[in-house]
């Protein structure tokens, strides 16, 4: 679904992902984990081109990405991603937020929009809440919404990043579910997160970043219980 091959990216004059060779198959759960500045968000960001490479390779479902020739709003249809900070239109219902890309970017017709909506938001536990506006829900709940947001766009693969590292801690679980929810599903996930226990239960592969590298990836038994590189055990010692 991913692959990635000597991806480089600056900002400036300072390098922050330095020959990036990634791989994601179809139906995985990705977890990238790292001390903040490590480089997994830009690396998000360069999968769901917010952010362009300066050079290396992307290809998403065999497709060899390339911004000069493709359109790369197409391209973002297949690959949802959720922020932090929820990106909530604050002036729409929880609805309306859901079905806007689906309507205006897609094309779908309104009523069946609304019906897919309903659908994720039964999905993700809100149903009662189609015509809250924004700033009646929970940090949890927005959250909530914004992963049904992006689901309404019926994409290939789903980028989450940090999506629980604004909320309240008796808020994280709510979210953590529907995206343990998503990968039972069988969605194709690439999550930047610190809940090591979300990485420890759901990740197929977890990979640890360091200054813009990867330093070691494998099964969660073994990054968590049997780490090879002196910088990973570094940094699961000051986490767990």
């Amino acid at each position: 679904m991913i692959e990635i091959q000597g991806l480089n990216k600056s900002f400036g004059s300072l390098h922050v992902l330095h020959d990036i060779d990634l791989n994601v198959n179809d139906r995985e759960v990705v977890v990238l984990i790292g001390a903040s500045g490590s480089g997994k968000s830009t690396l998000l960001r360069c999968i769901n081109f917010l952010e362009f490479k300066d050079s290396g390779s992307i290809k998403l479902m065999g497709q060899d990405i390339d911004p000069k020739f493709c359109d790369i709003n197409e391209i973002r249809q297949k690959v949802g991603m959720v922020f932090q900070h929820f990106n909530l239109f604050p002036h729409r219902t929880v609805l309306e937020n859901i079905i806007e890309a689906p309507i205006y970017v897609k094309k779908t017709p309104p009523n069946e929009a609304t019906e897919t909506a309903l659908n994720l938001l039964e999905k993700v536990g809100l149903s009662d809440k189609a015509d809250y506006y924004p700033s009646q829900l929970s940090g949890g709940q927005k959250q909530r919404v914004a992963i049904a947001r992006a689901l309404a766009m019926n994409p290939d693969i789903m980028l989450f990043d940090e999506p629980t590292s604004a909320l309240d801690p008796e808020l994280v679980n709510e979210v953590l579910l529907v995206m343990k929810d998503l990968a039972r599903d069988g969605m194709t996930m690439v999550v930047v997160t610190h809940e090591m226990g979300f990485a420890r239960e759901v990740a197929d592969r977890v990979i640890y970043m360091d200054e813009g590298r990867i330093v070691e990836e494998g099964a969660p038994e073994l990054i968590f219980e049997n780490p090879i590189q002196s910088r990973t055990m570094d940094f699961l010692g000051k986490v767990l």
